[in-house]
């Protein structure tokens, strides 16, 4: 079975805390703090690994912590870094992280997930010359963390698409030494298939696509849980039953299916093959092959008819199919609108977008400040040490947190809560 979704929890290693120390050596007077920083902690990252065909490990364990970061220690010893967690993934692993989206798709490729949390400053970082012996540090805050959910595009040449029962199983296995399930009833291919076409100096992946029927991109049938395999391919290839009740209405039927996925797949280089040639006289695959030609025109790039039984037409066919993928120059990447995907640098420009905080009065003496930066300098204290509250409160007047909290009603003692901390505050004048 092809496991070809996932979803994970990842949690990014605490940062460790900061060191609270005082240099104490034989003959040194008023030695001054030398604590360390906390290391940061691990980062969990995603790796493409070649050697990887599906998401199967990703169903038998879904919690991944990287490594806490070490604390600091006198001396001025700074905590270790913490170790990252890696995720070993398939080519062509598409992932919806905590902080943006990835597609991984070169071998080696990393995306990192879940970043690990800062360490804590030791009291050395707070040491002034008004402020000589700091007897605080800050802790080190937690990683990011949550579920994410990975999806695979398996990584194919072309692929091989049309109703149940058109003959690609029996297809692939002529073209190729893939050796997928084949049998007389329909839907027999319930998930998608690789295999490589050799020729003398290069080689294509082609993919089996499970049969598609009339509202697979709605959720019908078998073959919409897997019509974003084919976003990757650079060409379709086509197998209409030459033989079939209504070869026209299937081919239309499908290519009605890959307008509506949305992903512009009807815009992919088409060859149309009609399968089963061995079971009609070869007048009429003749003539089907004109008058298809014909009717498409310029929309498909070629029609042959093929026997995947006595090999009839399979010469021809893996010549055509050869030459209707291009060999891919430079590092550009091929899309499913036939486009390229070049890469370029880009420069951003930051501007400031006012204070960053908001302040809320609740009730009478109660107030509550938002906003990320604030929310983590707090976590990073210990507000039960009055040097370290005296610090915080000196630094929310710098940011001007405490202006902020006067123009909305704020009088020194009020409760003022930010994140999860709820404290008095006390400012003075």
């Amino acid at each position: 079975m092809l496991y070809d979704k996932a979803k994970i929890r990842v949690e990014g290693g605490r940062g460790g805390d900061g060191c609270v120390s005082f240099r104490r050596e034989a003959h040194v007077p008023r030695g001054g703090p030398d604590g360390g920083d906390g290391g940061r902690g691990g980062d969990v990252v995603l790796v493409c690994d070649p050697s990887r065909r599906d998401l199967a490990s990703l169903q038998r364990v879904r919690h991944f912590r990287a490594g806490r970061g070490g604390h600091g220690r006198g001396k001025q010893q700074h905590g270790r870094r913490g170790g990252d967690k890696e995720i070993l993934v398939p080519p062509g692993t598409e992932v919806d992280a905590l902080e943006g989206r990835y597609d991984l798709i070169e071998p080696g490729q990393r995306a990192v997930v879940a970043s690990g949390g800062l360490g804590g400053h030791g009291n050395k970082r707070f040491a002034s010359s008004t402020r000589q012996t700091p007897r605080f540090a800050e802790r080190g805050l937690d990683g990011a963390s949550g579920w994410i959910e990975l999806r695979l595009k398996l990584l194919a040449d072309a692929g091989l698409v049309g109703q149940p029962n058109a003959g690609k199983s029996s297809l692939l296995r002529r073209l190729t030494r893939a050796a997928p399930k084949v049998a007389q009833y329909p839907f027999t291919t319930v998930e998608p298939v690789l295999g490589t076409l050799d020729a003398e100096d290069r080689q294509l992946v082609l993919a089996d696509i499970p049969g598609l029927i009339e509202g697979a991109a709605s959720g019908a049938g078998l073959g919409h849980e897997f019509l974003a395999h084919v976003e990757r391919c650079r060409a379709l290839v086509h197998l209409v039953d030459i033989a079939g009740e209504d070869p026209a209405s299937a081919y239309e039927a499908v290519r009605q299916e890959l307008r509506e996925h949305g992903a512009m797949l009807e815009r992919l280089p088409e060859l149309v093959v009609l399968s089963k040639r061995d079971l009609v006289p070869d007048g009429q695959a003749e003539r089907a092959v004109s008058e298809w030609s014909d009717r498409l025109g310029d929309g498909a790039i070629g029609v042959l008819a093929v026997s995947s039984v006595s090999g009839a037409g399979i010469e021809g066919l893996r010549r055509a199919i050869l030459e209707a993928v291009p060999e891919p120059e430079g590092p550009a990447l091929p899309t499913a609108a036939g486009a390229e995907t070049e890469f370029e640098a880009e420069h951003m420009t930051y501007r400031p977008e006012g204070q960053g905080f908001e302040v809320e009065r609740i009730t009478e003496g109660v107030f509550q400040v938002r906003g990320r930066g604030i929310e983590l300098l707090v976590r990073r204290h210990d507000l039960d040490n009055p040097e370290a509250l005296a610090y915080l409160e000196q630094r929310l007047g710098e940011i001007g947190a405490i202006a902020a909290l006067r123009s909305a009603g704020f009088d020194a003692g009020d409760e003022v809560r930010i994140g999860e901390l709820a404290f008095e505050l006390d400012p003075g004048g």
